[in-house]
């Protein structure tokens, strides 16, 4: 096998580095605007019960318009 040269290097590095700063990114908006995540339990123990029925918490809404929804469980 012979080595790849400088020229079929640099698009790899570029494709792997765009590929590792999206996932990156990504996790990092799971980790602070997920309502599914705690950070803090004292002062904000459940924050999903503190959501409204209009806020989109989806990263890609395809079929839902999360404006037009109404409440449908109880407040606690």
């Amino acid at each position: 096998a012979a080595a790849a040269g400088r020229g079929e290097l640099i698009p790899l590095i570029g494709f792997i580095s765009v590929g590792m700063g999206s996932a990156v990114l990504y996790l990092l908006r799971l980790a602070l605007y997920s309502p599914d995540v705690s950070w803090d339990r004292k002062n904000n123990p459940e924050p999903w019960n503190k959501l409204s029925p209009t806020d989109q918490y989806k990263f890609l809404a395809v079929s839902t318009d999360y404006k037009s929804l109404k409440k449908e469980r109880p407040s606690f």
